[in-house]
């Protein structure tokens, strides 16, 4: 994989609007092709970006990549990942066949309460994913780990067999796993185990007062800090800002009961601490995409067709 340093200033980038292959695994992952001998630049090479981080694998020929900071030519076996709202900008560089694997995920819908403290280190906050490219270029064998990973996730979406979220689910993991164990980038000003235990209290409080107003006063009087600097704190040790995390918190919980029961989506609002209906929709759309009922009539077809896809097994 060849990388050059890019120049030049970015002109008007496209921000792309992604529709997930299934609501509950927040991911869209497909392969592109094309046969042509027509290759080099367009003549409009335009730029997009999208909050979801995207993992490119190409399978046959050369693609071109640009971002803003370099610009690639990938081969056969090398793999590439854009971080959330990262510009970026794509070609095919050579005449042979080309064929890719593109993979977007919103990475911090696969963190919970006991992976939480990992967020952090797969933040664009703090530490932008593109210094993964480099690891992918200086470590075959991460590389190559990376690759088969993210096929095998694609083989899943598209066998759809019975437990195909479960498998997907694990190979996200391991997909983390990898990338965190061989992260060689410095962390040496973070203490994130002394950091966790210290706002625990805040993230406990966060979970047993989400069906009322939670703000940083409160929070900040249990630890007995300031507000300024509880604010920078959290962001620091959590990799996302206090109100994005009571947020995520809250559209999580509505998930479930959407899911799990028969209440009213205003019900659900006012159960998750939210009381306008506008706000509701506006969070709620933010992290799925869709609406709160788009999102349960999708999931209750996709319920239907499980047994479908267990007589078909």
């Amino acid at each position: 994989m060849e990388s050059i340093p890019s120049s030049g200033p970015l002109t008007e980038i496209m921000n792309e609007e992604i529709i997930y292959q299934n609501p509950l695994l927040f991911l869209k992952i497909w392969e592109l092709g094309y046969d042509t001998p027509q290759f080099g630049p367009p003549a409009h090479w335009g730029w997009h970006s999208h909050m979801q981080v995207e993992f490119l694998l190409l399978m046959e020929g050369q693609l071109g990549v640009q971002t803003q900071h370099e610009y690639t030519v990938m081969s056969q076996g090398d793999i590439m990942v854009f971080g959330s709202f990262q510009p970026h900008r794509t070609y095919k560089y050579s005449p042979e066949l080309l064929r890719q694997i593109v993979f977007q995920i919103d990475l911090k819908q696969h963190f919970d309460l006991s992976t939480m403290p990992y967020l952090h280190r797969f933040s664009e906050l703090t530490h932008p994913l593109e210094a993964f490219n480099a690891l992918f270029r200086s470590n075959a064998d991460v590389k190559q780990m990376a690759y088969a990973l993210i096929m095998q996730i694609y083989e899943e979406s598209q066998s759809r067999k019975i437990g195909y979220e479960l498998a997907i689910g694990a190979a996200i993991k391991n997909l983390l796993l990898l990338l965190l164990r061989n992260d060689n980038r410095d962390f040496s000003s973070l203490t994130e185990d002394i950091g966790i235990s210290r706002v625990r209290p805040a993230l406990d409080y966060i979970d047993k007062h989400l069906h009322e107003r939670i703000t940083v006063e409160d929070v900040c009087s249990i630890l007995n800090l300031s507000y300024h600097y509880f604010i920078k704190y959290f962001k620091k040790v959590m990799g996302i800002s206090f109100v994005d995390y009571v947020n995520y918190k809250r559209i999580k919980k509505a998930e479930r009961l959407l899911l799990t029961g028969d209440l009213s989506i205003m019900d659900v609002s006012y159960e998750v601490g939210i009381l306008n209906m506008a706000q509701f929709y506006k969070l709620f759309k933010r992290h799925n995409q869709c609406s709160p009922k788009e999102f349960k009539q999708r999931m209750r077809s996709q319920s239907a067709l499980i047994p479908l896809l267990a007589q078909a097994d």
